[in-house]
């Protein structure tokens, strides 16, 4: 007997223009050879959550900007030479480099309580919106 698995484009074409509708990418795809990182969104208690997979580096070398709603996160993997007399690389699929990504949400930061966290390769952010200003009512004299 043959298994059957049932299919639905529609589904998979709605999902992907909604993909991204909160959160905006800024710089899709890099020209300058910098790899794109992996990262997750979410919004709770009235900020922000990201994080991002960065394995490999350090976090001296991260640079985070927050700039009203637009972050830009980047970071730079540097090669580590582990090749020992008389040993020959056979494969190395590592990669070492510039890996960054910008994207823009849906309300401006507060940067003054930002705050970051980098542990085992994952950075974490906790990025508080700021209040919204209301409009100011003027009285006339």
């Amino acid at each position: 007997m043959t298994n059957f698995t049932r299919r639905d484009p529609l589904d998979e074409t709605l999902d992907d223009l909604f993909r991204g509708i909160f959160v905006r990418p800024v710089n899709h795809a890099a020209t300058d050879g910098t790899r794109r990182m992996t990262l997750d969104v979410a919004e709770r208690d009235g900020a922000y959550m990201v994080t991002a997979e960065i394995p490999g580096a350090r976090k001296e070398d991260i640079q985070i900007r927050v700039d009203g709603p637009q972050v830009s996160i980047s970071a730079e993997r540097s090669a580590a030479k582990e090749t020992r007399e008389g040993e020959r690389v056979l494969l190395s699929e590592r990669y070492f480099g510039k890996i960054a990504r910008s994207f823009e949400l849906g309300q401006e930061i507060d940067e003054a309580g930002a705050e970051a966290r980098y542990n085992d390769g994952v950075l974490e952010l906790t990025l508080p919106k700021k209040a919204q200003v209301s409009a100011r009512r003027i009285a006339i004299q």
